[in-house]
């Protein structure tokens, strides 16, 4: 069974490789990995996806919150929650298939990022079948180069408690605010 986990750390150096290190010595495997800062810059938002039974994702969760570093660890794949992946690919394309490629691109709503004389860059967000969907799709083109992001997750609806602490300070002059 697939699960996903959404751990809430302290945004110190050497947190990563701490917790992804600890997994790996108990031999559970991560099939995705995305960290990022939150909202909080004190804090980063790590998402794991792993496979397992139910009694491998209690060891995985009782191993998390076993880290000073860890503050909160939820599987949020028992709840209603909006997942996606990012993905970049480059592909080798002629005069003749740009259009064919362009049309694929729109009807996945990915968008060309780059083009050259051989080849094209497209960047497409979704669930992870989408995305495989799309690379289908396009491997006949030629698939010169891929690269992922892990799965990124959250909740839906307006749970307060699954929010992240905001900082006390107000922002300033400096702070980017929408």
């Amino acid at each position: 069974m697939r699960h996903v986990l959404s751990a809430l750390v302290q945004n110190r150096p050497g947190v990563l490789s701490h917790i992804s290190g600890m997994l790996a010595s108990r031999g559970y495997n991560i099939d995705s990995l995305a960290v990022g800062e939150t909202e909080n810059p004190d804090l980063s938002r790590m998402t794991f996806v792993v496979v397992g039974d139910d009694r491998i994702l209690e060891q995985v969760r009782k191993q998390l919150e076993k880290i000073v570093t860890v503050v909160r660890v939820d599987d949020i794949s028992s709840k209603d929650y909006v997942e996606r992946d990012l993905m970049l690919i480059r592909l080798a394309a002629t005069q003749g298939q740009r259009s064919e490629i362009r049309e694929l691109t729109e009807i996945f709503r990915g968008r060309i990022v780059d083009v050259s004389t051989e080849m094209v860059m497209i960047e497409i967000s979704g669930q992870e079948r989408k995305i495989q969907a799309f690379i289908e799709l396009v491997r006949p083109f030629g698939i010169i180069e891929l690269v992922r992001t892990g799965r990124i997750a959250m909740v839906r609806g307006t749970d307060r408690k699954t929010a992240v602490p905001a900082t006390d300070a107000p922002p300033t002059a400096d702070d980017d605010v929408a």
